[in-house]
């Protein structure tokens, strides 16, 4: 186990009201758009940022599975943990495991599979930059978009 595994890179969301079915928990396909706020983040806590923004690097979603186990509900915290779970020569695996911020409660968790691609989208290889920052991860880091620990005193 590394660093990353035992602790990954987290990004914390709150459940916003329109982001919740009739039954008052949050609607399945919200989990996709988390996915894709956390790897976001987890792109950016690695130094890839401006890079992934400016088209430097680029990449495709060419297959998500979702498993859920608990409901989230309006104004709960998720914390997203991030890490790789596989790089190949022109793809790389993602991870998220979703959890309840106050409790840890365990609710979801994704794999998504990404295709670097260059502007022309065409498959291109993993940067070597990229991949070793992928294998190192960015542990022990995390971004706090829903603002939980400034108003929890943390």
């Amino acid at each position: 186990m590394t660093g990353a595994d035992a602790d990954p890179f987290r990004c914390l969301l709150r459940v916003r009201y329109g982001e919740c079915d009739a039954q008052g928990v949050v609607f399945n396909p919200r989990y996709g758009e988390y996915v894709e706020v956390a790897v976001t983040e987890f792109v950016r806590a690695l130094g890839f940022g401006d890079d992934f923004v400016a088209g430097r690097l680029d990449y495709q979603l060419v297959r998500q599975t979702i498993e859920w186990r608990a409901p989230a509900r309006f104004d709960d915290v998720i914390a997203a943990g991030v890490r790789a779970v596989h790089i190949g020569n022109t793809s790389f695996g993602l991870g998220v495991d979703f959890a309840r911020a106050d409790d840890g409660a365990a609710l979801a968790s994704a794999e998504t599979v990404y295709v670097v691609v260059d502007s022309a989208l065409r498959k291109r290889a993993v940067p070597d930059a990229f991949r070793a920052a992928l294998e190192t991860g960015a542990p022990g880091i995390e971004t706090d978009l829903a603002a939980w620990r400034r108003a929890a005193g943390g």
